[in-house]
């Protein structure tokens, strides 16, 4: 018998499917494909840890105020055209920086990438559950990964080549063509009938431990990876590895995120593991990962490396299919969207945070304070007793 989904129609072709692994690619290029070069190839814009803190912050803290706007909103109209007006606005803002060329517009250019990737990401994931729910959110999240792997190897070569001018460049090309594409390959999907929603009603079902407890996990992990793309590089530099070296290594990590996901979705929908038991082995898993970064030399930047994109992809997944499965499909932007909030928060506070603490210390300590708090916070918080819910499965 032929699956059918939620809204009552057959599942979506997968034709239709790539041009929304292609919108999550393009945001997680976006994000780390600058991020993991700022610091080498940046010297006239980034003067500082905290200089480079605030750059990698800027297009997460954009996302941050307006993913849950757009999130509602995609709940409104409609997903499609949130998505292609995110991408249209994302070319639009990477093709500033190419024309402009100048530190005071890379900020800007930083600024409105995030804000387009605030739209169109959200809208992607959600137009995943809409059209085809056996799509498991894993398929997204590594094609996502792909994005975070080859961003900074990616991005390097670019930025030898011609700059970063030429990585702007490409962005710009990258997403006017996944608008163009999801265009004509992505049907439109109308927004579900929904009953009223009080402020009461959303801030109960926003508080409940079923939200809480996988996005709390998916900020300490969006935290980590962050401070792990920007900052492993400079621990690698301060113990003379070369910009290619470093690239690796980030790359290393995504690349194990990457590869972690997908298995993590197969145990966890064949029983052999539980969210909750998930989450916090990837949270402590992560953790150790971020001590490993403060031992000297290469041994500890690929230690670290491995360990927080192993713990990273163990909670990624994990943390949206237990989004996915407790929400009402009308309200499926609106979460998404809160819960791409909570990462973001993650993505700029933890590049924040480290950078606070290492201009007054020095990395290595920053590197274990936010060990501290994944190691504490989250898991106090996924430790709450009480009875398994449908998203705790």
């Amino acid at each position: 018998m032929s699956e059918v989904s939620r809204t009552g129609r057959p599942p979506a072709p997968r034709r239709s499917m790539w041009p929304l692994y292609a919108a999550g690619f393009t945001t997680a290029f976006g994000a780390h494909g600058i991020a993991a070069n700022l610091g080498g190839f940046s010297g006239d814009a980034v003067t500082s840890l905290l200089v480079l803190g605030g750059l990698l912050a800027l297009y997460d803290g954009a996302e941050v105020v307006l993913k849950p706007l757009f999130g509602s909103l995609a709940d409104k109209i409609g997903a499609k055209p949130v998505l292609l007006g995110g991408l249209i606005s994302f070319a639009a803002a990477s093709a500033l920086y190419a024309i402009a060329d100048s530190p005071g517009w890379l900020w800007a250019a930083r600024l409105g990438q995030g804000a387009a990737a605030s739209a169109f990401s959200p809208s992607a994931s959600a137009l995943v559950v809409r059209l085809n729910p056996a799509a498991k959110l894993g398929s997204y999240g590594f094609h996502k990964s792909i994005g975070y792997t080859l961003g900074p190897l990616l991005g390097g070569v670019l930025v030898w080549a011609g700059g970063l001018r030429l990585l702007f460049t490409v962005m710009a090309v990258l997403a006017a063509a996944v608008a163009l594409w999801a265009t004509f390959a992505v049907p439109a999907v109308p927004p579900l009938p929904k009953e009223r929603q009080t402020l009461a009603d959303l801030a109960r079902r926003l508080t409940d431990r079923s939200f809480l407890a996988p996005t709390a996990a998916l900020v300490g992990a969006a935290a980590a990876l962050s401070v792990g793309v920007g900052f492993l590089p400079v621990s690698g530099a301060a113990a003379g590895l070369g910009t290619v070296a470093t690239g690796a290594a980030v790359s290393a990590l995504a690349a194990c995120a990457a590869v972690v996901q997908p298995y993590a979705g197969s145990a966890l929908d064949s029983g052999r593991l539980t969210t909750r038991t998930g989450l916090a082995a990837g949270l402590a898993i992560t953790a150790v990962g971020l001590l490993c970064a403060m031992l000297p030399g290469v041994t500890g930047v690929l230690a670290a490396a491995v360990l927080i994109g192993v713990g990273t992809g163990l909670i990624t997944p994990l943390g949206f299919t237990a989004l996915a499965t407790s929400t009402p499909e009308e309200r499926m932007g609106q979460t998404m969207g809160s819960a791409e909030l909570g990462r973001e928060l993650g993505d700029a506070g933890g590049p924040l945070l480290v950078a606070a603490v290492a201009a007054t210390t020095a990395l290595t300590y920053g590197f274990a304070v936010l060990a501290a708090f994944l190691a504490i916070g989250p898991l106090l918080a996924l430790a709450l007793r009480g009875r398994t819910t449908p998203a705790t499965r």
